[in-house]
């Protein structure tokens, strides 16, 4: 019951679309699926981390230092803008002409997603409620009937398959739906792409920013 409970929320806290939902539908159309799906394990993993974080209870200690939360915002924001930039310059392909992604392509686009993933705040506040809600591993759980880490493995798993199934779902419909669609479509989507991520990127740096000025 614990793991589809995480499963839930791990598929809920990945399935509003924000700048990584737009950097994986650009890359789907772009790129096609294996770099769609890379794209959103790499933001499912980085959730995986503060799913375990929050599980253990230790994610609080994020929002207890407020410096580390302000360098997080500042780095996190700026390196969205840099990518909101890159995909804007960047001339998507036809869909019968995207392509095939490299490994180290793929780990590149895992890696970016995994650190803007833990470098949000928002994700950690997330993870806080989420477990808050759930039920905190303490010494409660902790007993012969119920050792920690069988409370602590179906939380963390669960968060994962949900995570990674919305990100599944995602490039995989994108990806077929981009064999179908016009070049200026394929345009269209990395220009919104872009300013969506712009957007998110400027009001977290700004954000961090206004702590320090």
């Amino acid at each position: 019951m614990l793991f589809i409970k995480s499963l839930a929320i791990g598929f809920s806290i990945a399935a509003p679309v924000g700048p990584i939902g737009m950097l994986c539908i650009q890359r789907s159309l772009s790129r096609g699926f294996r770099a769609g799906l890379a794209t959103g394990l790499g933001a499912a993993c980085a959730d995986t981390v503060y799913g375990l974080l929050g599980a253990l209870g230790i994610a609080g200690l994020a929002t207890a230092l407020p410096a580390l939360s302000i360098v997080l915002k500042i780095a996190g924001g700026a390196f969205l803008l840099w990518l909101a930039l890159m995909i804007a310059r960047e001339k998507p392909p036809a869909a019968t002409d995207a392509p095939a992604a490299s490994r180290a392509t793929l780990a590149r686009d895992f890696l970016t997603t995994f650190g803007l993933t833990l470098s949000n705040p928002m994700t950690i506040i997330s993870f806080i409620g989420v477990f808050a809600a759930l039920g905190p591993l303490s010494a409660a759980h902790a007993t012969a009937a119920a050792p920690g880490w069988m409370t602590v493995v179906p939380m963390v798993t669960g968060v994962f398959a949900g995570s990674a199934a919305w990100w599944l779902c995602l490039s995989g419909a994108t990806s077929a739906l981009g064999k179908k669609m016009p070049v200026s479509f394929m345009h269209g989507i990395a220009r919104l792409s872009a300013l969506v991520i712009g957007v998110f990127g400027g009001v977290q740096l700004l954000a961090g920013l206004r702590y320090i000025i």
